[in-house]
């Protein structure tokens, strides 16, 4: 359901979108866009100059190109609107660093590593730390979810978040393959899971573009 409508009167100032889309490419690549906008509802007025109504503060892009595993085979940014112009567009080249990383094993700490505080433009950087999911939407539709019920490999979307408990009434009804009966209640407290739940954890896409859960390939 959409959010209750706000309770007092209201006068919008400010509007930022961020819009991602993915790309299946005729050379058996993937791209992943993310693009950023910053608009104000008034005229604003900067030390560098006057942004008008309706025109933008920030319009910044990225793009990666990634092999079936997520790899990054090659990147780009661009700064097409700017607080400071001649300034913050200077290091969009930098970006281009990003090629080799995998969107899903430790990719946004080495984003943070590579790009943190001044070595980087905050708001490419946050563009960056859209891909992993985005790409992870983008290669699933390649992908019958759940694959009848009878893949090798645990669906990438299981314990990733509070509806797809693996002991869950979800998880039961849609992928019984993989439902966990939940344990016998102790009276204890229970023990923190440790799956990771970020980007950084190690989701992937297997083989023949499966995406899946690597450690359960190796075994």
């Amino acid at each position: 359901m959409p959010l209750p409508p706000p309770s007092v009167d209201r006068t919008r100032k400010h509007v930022r979108r961020v819009e991602l889309a993915g790309f299946k490419r005729e050379d058996g690549y993937w791209d992943i866009e993310a693009r950023i906008t910053d608009v104000k509802d008034h005229d604003y007025f900067l030390s560098s100059g006057l942004r008008p109504q309706g025109s933008p503060v920030h319009d910044m892009s990225v793009r990666v190109t990634i092999d079936r595993h997520m790899t990054i085979v090659a990147a780009e940014a661009c700064s097409d609107a700017t607080p400071y112009a001649g300034y913050c567009d200077t290091i969009a080249p930098a970006y281009e660093r990003v090629v080799g990383l995998n969107l899903f094993r430790g990719f946004r700490s080495a984003v943070k590593s590579l790009f943190g505080d001044l070595r980087g433009c905050s708001h490419l950087t946050e563009l960056l730390m859209h891909l992993p999911t985005a790409a992870l939407q983008t290669l699933a539709s390649e992908v019958q979810d759940n694959a009848g019920g009878d893949s090798a490999h645990k669906p990438f979307q299981l314990d990733r978040c509070h509806a797809l408990d693996a002991h869950g009434e979800a998880v039961r009804r849609y992928y019984p393959r993989w439902y966990l009966a939940p344990a016998a209640s102790t009276g204890a407290d229970p023990l923190p899971s440790s799956a990771p739940s970020s980007a950084d954890g190690p989701l992937s896409a297997g083989p023949a573009g499966n995406l899946s859960n690597p450690s359960k390939e190796s075994e």
